[in-house]
């Protein structure tokens, strides 16, 4: 802390302000990364409104940007009826690879791999704890690229069902453990030995309906169906489209303390799997005036192990939600993400989306420029009234207002 408040020349309020680490221990924190020098918090938040299967959840919500809690509700209510959301999330299986190269005669040491391949299996099982818990390594399979620039390279491919963790410790040591097996088999040299973060057998499904009178009308409806469709024909708009389903998933992610490094790397090679970005959402219109949403991604979460287990807002945040197990969690994620992407969407169609935002933001320059209490609402009111929303003219609303008190 003294080098970096040298070397930036903070004040001493500064440094004070970093060394408040919040609801985080200093032990934990450094137990958790390196080089810790203060703590940075965000603001967490519930989502209220949301029934996924038949049952009802307050989402804890991890974000900086604003509106996307409203909104994520707001959508949540309108697709309440019966069921509300529907999610369903696949087994919990994870890609383990192992690249080995200087292999010759790839596909007949392609051959042998797969003829040994209970036996691989088998010495997988043995490594680590998951076998215990009901998981381990499920199936193998083989890859061959001929002629790269460093030669043939052989992938094997460990599918692993990591149960309720996020598994990539678990998938990790069962790798590197098999590593040597295989070199002895193929007479090639295992250069990576982990886990992929393309988690294309753990999928989660969600969709569900919402009728246009809840939307404010036909046109809307068909403005989101639209809206849908441009993403689905254009990547540039798909890419943020994305984007709003993900403010969703991740912050939910970072409510629970989950990898969301991890989930937004498979979330948008999956967009990317046909050859083009692609939404991972779409939404249809049927002739009754009921629009229809439904999305597809990768989710690789836990619930034990991890940074979720070893902060304890975290923990907190796993109790509201009440789940207990990485599906269950993936299946409230993926809901989640639906609803924030009819949110945007809608939004997009009815007033802009800048609308929302605009009057938190509002808010938020009228704290930069010194307001407190209810003079903070004041200055904003004012400033939206105005359509003015600049920070120049926040200041002059606080000295204005501050006078007249």
């Amino acid at each position: 802390m003294k080098l970096v408040a040298e070397w930036a020349d903070l004040s001493q309020d500064e440094v004070e302000l970093l060394k408040d680490l919040g609801n985080l221990s200093r032990d934990v924190a450094t137990s958790m990364v390196e080089n810790v020098i203060g703590g940075m918090t965000y603001p967490f938040s519930i989502a209220t409104n949301f029934r996924i299967n038949s049952k009802d959840y307050l989402i804890p919500m991890v974000i900086e940007e604003p509106s996307v809690i409203a909104a994520a509700s707001n959508a949540a209510k309108m697709m309440r009826e019966g069921a509300g959301i529907i999610a369903k999330a696949s087994e919990q299986l994870m890609i383990g690879q192992v690249h080995l190269v200087k292999v010759s005669n790839p596909y007949v040491k392609a051959g042998i791999v797969i003829e040994r391949k209970n036996e691989i299996l088998e010495y997988a099982n043995q490594q680590g704890v998951l076998v215990k818990h009901g998981g381990g390594a499920r199936d193998l399979s083989v890859r061959v690229i001929e002629g790269t620039p460093i030669g043939n390279v052989l992938i094997v491919h460990l599918v692993v069902d990591v149960k309720d963790a996020m598994g990539a410790n678990a998938v990790n040591t069962i790798v590197e453990a098999v590593a040597p097996l295989l070199e002895k088999m193929t007479g090639g040299e295992a250069r990576l030995r982990i886990l992929s973060n393309y988690a294309v057998y753990r999928l989660v499904r969600a969709w569900g309906k919402v009728c246009a009178e809840e939307l404010g009308g036909g046109e809307v409806a068909k403005g989101i169906y639209e809206a849908s469709v441009l993403a689905e024909l254009d990547p540039f708009r798909a890419v943020t489209h994305n984007k709003g389903i993900m403010n969703g998933v991740i912050a939910v992610a970072l409510a629970t303390a989950q990898d969301h490094r991890a989930i937004e790397a498979g979330a948008h090679a999956y967009a990317s799997r046909s050859g083009s970005y692609k939404p991972l959402s779409i939404w249809r219109l049927d002739e009754g005036g009921e629009l229809y949403g439904y999305l597809e991604m990768p989710l690789q979460v836990g619930v034990v192990g991890g940074a979720t287990r070893v902060h304890p807002v975290a923990r907190i945040a796993l109790k509201i939600l009440g789940v207990k197990t990485a599906k269950e969690l993936a299946e409230v994620m993926a809901a989640v993400g639906l609803a924030q992407n009819l949110a945007a969407l809608r939004a997009l169609v009815v007033e802009g989306i800048q609308k929302g935002h605009m009057k938190l933001h509002a808010k938020n320059l009228a704290i930069m420029a010194g307001a407190t209490g209810d003079l903070i609402d004041k200055v904003a009111n004012e400033m939206i009234k105005a359509g003015k929303i600049r920070f120049d003219y926040a200041v002059e609303l606080v000295e204005k207002l501050r006078m007249q008190q």
